[in-house]
């Protein structure tokens, strides 16, 4: 069999060192005779792993002490309530959602649900280039409690490198597929959430990464299940936890660390997107339509001229080793994610397969 890459955009490819280290502790973790997916949260060889994971992370995004982290369930749509829900008093106050693609938009239609929520677009078209304003020209209203955006819309494969300076406002991010991809300045949020099944790990944690301040800010109405404060007193176990997702996750965080950390993550990111980009760029077939400030580095999103070609274009990737190319329904089109789990040479072949396929049916 020639050799598989997955090109998903979550859940996505795992490291192959994780998935070999997990398999073989999968029956007999730490010489318990049972694998980790059926011993107790509440046991004590549990409870250190997961200090050990958060030690981790904080290691990986310099995460200060004044900033708490939780291991939550709902994946990042959860958040899409639980935030308007723990920072909001009120169904009355304001909140600046920013809107520049599919799950920016997503998020804010759920808190209108809560919120005055006010919808600032600030993608827009040059010479054919999609391109998301400077933040220091984001309509930002006085009165909002908070600001939100999505710095990478892995849908459109549009995002935002800029990171937020705005004084006097609480910033969240939706980071789902940013996490751990690159460097980011935690000081410069109050709230990150993400989705773990991107660059965390399996599909069922959702990583939030909170000031403590904020934790007991709550309306009256928050569920349980979704209340920060009790989720932290509780120490991400009030309910029963994704376990095997928990394990895998900090997993993941020791090939990180072993392998150059986020700064290294971040350049391989960067080289193996351009790799694609100049296989577009250089293309009469391939069509990329988002200005090269505002590319994502981990979803290459591109079109073909010809859309008579999709369905050839994708079943002939298949055959090649190449899954999970289809763009998402809401976009068309196709889609390369490239998250830290997808090696050098995976990317090498793509971008030699499209353009062959292309001197051979453009």
């Amino acid at each position: 069999m020639n050799k598989i890459y997955n090109f998903s955009a979550g859940p996505s490819m795992l490291p192959k060192d994780v998935m070999i280290k997990a398999k073989k502790e999968f029956l007999n973790w730490k010489n318990l005779g049972s694998s980790v997916i059926e011993i107790s949260h509440r046991s004590i060889e549990f409870i250190k792993m997961t200090e050990i994971i958060e030690k981790n992370f904080r290691k990986l995004l310099y995460i200060p002490r004044n900033y708490e982290i939780l291991f939550l369930h709902g994946g990042a749509r959860g958040q899409f309530s639980a935030v308007p829900m723990n920072l909001l008093k009120n169904c009355n106050e304001e909140v600046d959602y920013i809107n520049t693609g599919y799950w920016s938009i997503s998020a804010a239609n759920e808190a209108m649900k809560y919120s005055k929520t006010n919808i600032i677009d600030v993608k827009r078209v040059k010479n054919k280039k999609e391109y998301i304003l400077k933040m220091s020209n984001w309509n930002i209203n006085n009165f909002s409690k908070y600001v939100h955006y999505c710095p990478n819309e892995t849908i459109e494969g549009i995002a935002i490198f800029e990171e937020p300076k705005f004084y006097n406002k609480i910033i969240v991010g939706d980071f789902s597929s940013t996490i751990l991809s690159r460097k980011i300045n935690i000081k410069n949020y109050d709230l990150i959430y993400a989705g773990s099944q991107k660059n965390i790990g399996p599909a069922g944690i959702t990583i939030l990464i909170i000031k403590k301040k904020l934790l007991f800010n709550k309306n009256k109405y928050t569920p349980s299940i979704l209340d920060y404060s009790i989720n932290y007193k509780n120490k991400s176990m009030f309910n029963t936890p994704s376990t095997f997702s928990w394990y895998m996750s900090g997993l993941v965080f020791e090939w990180i660390l072993k392998n150059g950390g986020i700064k290294k993550m971040e350049k391989n990111n960067f080289i193996k997107s351009k790799l694609l980009y100049n296989v577009i760029d250089n293309s009469n077939l391939y069509i990329n339509n988002i200005h090269i400030k505002n590319r994502s580095n981990v979803n290459i999103t591109f079109k073909l001229k010809y859309n008579s070609l999709n369905e050839k274009f994708l079943e002939e990737s298949k055959k090649a080793g190449f899954l999970y190319l289809k763009g998402h329904s809401f976009f068309g089109g196709m889609r390369a994610s490239v998250y830290n789990a997808m090696p050098f040479i995976g990317v090498k072949k793509l971008a030699k397969f499209m353009i062959n396929f292309e001197n051979i049916f453009g």
